[in-house]
């Protein structure tokens, strides 16, 4: 019988804060991608000998949120620390971190795996300065500086993932939470969100915790997944094999899809580590951290299990509908518009269907549209009162999303109301039969599906605006009479 192996899988998750200025100087936080290279540079952030850094307090503030949210416990005191490595983009020859007392620690995360609910132990949230970029071309290296110093918050979970499933649930929250509390865009083409997966595998039912790898610099949640079932299942070969798996560090290679050694493993001495002679300790007092505190909004997590007992609707439309911190406020919104008559159901329905579709085609963001949530609501409930059928709701929908009309002030300049008066609907069902012999005979001989086709008549005849309730009950009256 085989031995079964299981990953151990700890992921480090590096965030630059969107403030508005650099960790330890005064430059600009600009685009990395777009912003000219090496324009928002300084002497402090270039590393110029006898600069002084001073901390950025709301990147502090930044951080605060995001260890609040995940339950962490915020130091008093926390300390900056140098690290010490060399990297061509890293000016000063060691960045500015945090180790020994970090800004917080001891937190919790919990995420939605196939199997249901899953605690992730986070060990520690951590301030420190993201590095420049180097671009290689023709064999040489560019280096920017644009990013060095950005404000960078690093969230280290424990150990507690066996799965690349619950990797990336644990990574996907981490992002949500970041978005909501607006501390980070959640931008992964830009490189403002990485991973670095930390594995090992052992033989399934132990509590080994073997020699690890670390993979560094995963910027998108499918490079993460590969990356890391790569990883594991080299690692099982290895052991399978009677071998032994060395501690390094791997790259990632997209294209050929595998991992590839940078360097050998470093542990934290490596980089000797000693507390920031130019930054006193960073001092939290209670009164800011109840402020934060006071100031969290509602979390991703919290928000999709009020939706689903408030508003009755679906797992999975609560889980689309709350994606987006926009779209979860634009729902709630419509909804406090609806009237007592509609479900809010049927609200999500419209939002996840037709008007999903339009934003997707228009390439637009749920901010940017001309339908306003009060005005979704009306339409909604037209639809779900009868006024009009859901065919012309479609149709209503399409106009309030190019001119940004109410749904009323469309259904009656353009006379769409839905007829539901009985005589009306009667006489146009008795002149569709009257008009069609044949298929009233087909459908008196047996073949029942006629009766599809008949209908499509009457409505074509009513222009689309009789209720379609109505005539169906009329046109099966009428053909077994």
């Amino acid at each position: 019988m085989s031995i079964q192996y299981e990953p151990v899988i700890g992921l480090e998750v590096h965030a630059e804060l969107s403030t508005k200025s650099k960790m330890f100087c005064g430059c600009a936080v600009v685009d990395s991608v777009s912003a000219p290279p090496n324009t928002a540079v300084c002497p402090v952030c270039s590393g110029m000998p006898g600069m002084l850094p001073v901390v950025n307090q709301m990147a502090v503030e930044y951080g605060i949120r995001v260890a609040l949210a995940l339950g962490c416990t915020v130091n008093p005191v926390s300390i900056f620390a140098r690290k010490n490595y060399f990297y061509p983009d890293l000016p000063k020859g060691y960045q500015i971190s945090q180790y020994e007392q970090p800004l917080a620690e001891h937190g919790k995360l919990v995420i939605n795996t196939s199997e249901g609910e899953k605690t992730i132990r986070v060990l520690r949230v951590h301030l420190e300065e993201d590095t420049g970029k180097l671009t290689h071309t023709n064999g040489s290296s560019l280096l920017d500086l644009n990013r060095a110093g950005v404000p960078l918050l690093e969230i280290v979970s424990e150990p507690d993932m066996r799965s690349v499933e619950e990797a990336r649930a644990y990574t996907e929250a981490i992002r949500d939470i970041l978005r909501y509390l607006e501390v980070n865009s959640g931008d992964m083409e830009k490189g403002v969100i990485r991973f670095e997966s930390n594995i090992s595998v052992r033989e399934k039912g132990t509590d080994a915790l073997n020699t690890r790898v670390e993979i560094k610099n995963l910027n998108s949640f499918r490079a993460l997944e590969r990356a890391t079932a790569f990883e594991i299942e080299r690692q099982s070969k290895v052991m399978a094999e009677g071998g032994e798996v060395e501690q390094e560090t791997l790259g990632w290679n997209e294209e050929k899809e595998t991992t590839y050694s940078q360097r050998s493993k470093e542990d934290a001495h490596d980089y000797r580590y000693f507390p920031e002679p130019d930054l006193p300790p960073l001092v939290i007092d209670e009164a800011w951290l109840e402020r934060v505190r006071a100031e969290l909004s509602e979390l991703p997590r919290e928000k999709r299990l009020r939706f689903i007992e408030e508003y009755g609707i679906t797992e999975y439309d609560t889980g689309v509908l709350t994606a987006e911190k926009d779209i979860a406020n634009y729902f709630e919104t419509a909804v406090h518009s609806l009237s007592s008559t509609v479900a809010p159901k049927a609200l999500a329905n419209w939002m996840t269907g037709d008007l999903f579709a339009l934003m997707n085609q228009a390439d637009i963001s749920v901010a940017d549209i001309k339908v306003r949530p009060e005005a979704l609501a009306e339409l909604v409930g037209l639809v779900t009162a009868g006024e009009i059928n859901q065919s012309t709701g479609k149709t209503v929908l399409a106009e309030m999303f190019q001119s940004g009309k109410g749904a009323t002030e469309i259904v009656e300049s353009k006379g769409l109301k839905q007829v539901s008066d009985e005589g009306f609907i009667a006489d146009l069902v008795k002149q569709t039969l009257d008009e069609n012999p044949d298929e009233v005979a087909s459908f008196k001989a047996g073949k029942e599906t006629v009766v599809n086709w008949l209908f499509g008549q009457v409505m074509r005849k009513a222009q689309g605006k009789a209720n379609p309730g109505v005539v169906r009950v009329e046109l099966e009256r009428q053909l077994r009479i």
